[in-house]
């Protein structure tokens, strides 16, 4: 029975999906061209920033033709936000202060290890 359920098929072969009703991204083509002469299209998404380079099918790097964004170097640096200024933000000193005093009290009394682990019980 299941023989014929499958008769006429290459399974694995044909996807039994159609492309009705998708709706592709928006897509543009970008040129590069190397140092040996090769020019070659890569397509993107119309959101994406198309690279400087590109690695070339001959193992040389290509440059973009045209038009090209702002260099990584001109872009404004955003500041690092490290631990305490992300603290910073949910907290202020005082309530710090409240939280430090807080774990200082129970380290005090043996509740908190040294190791930041603290004791059952």
């Amino acid at each position: 029975m299941a023989d014929r359920a499958l008769r006429g098929m290459q399974i694995g072969a044909k996807s039994m999906e159609s492309e009705d009703g998708v709706v592709f991204a928006d897509r543009v083509s970008v040129r590069y061209l190397c140092p040996n002469g090769h020019e070659f299209e890569v397509t993107l998404s119309v959101e994406a920033v198309p690279p400087a380079s590109w690695e070339c099918r001959c193992g040389t790097t290509a440059e973009l033709i045209g038009e090209t964004q702002e260099d990584e170097e001109t872009k404004p640096v955003k500041p690092v936000r490290t631990h305490w200024d992300m603290l910073r933000e949910r907290r202020s000193l005082e309530e710090l202060d409240v939280v430090l005093n807080e774990q200082l009290a129970l380290y005090r009394e043996g509740r908190l290890r040294p190791e930041g682990h603290y004791r059952k019980g």
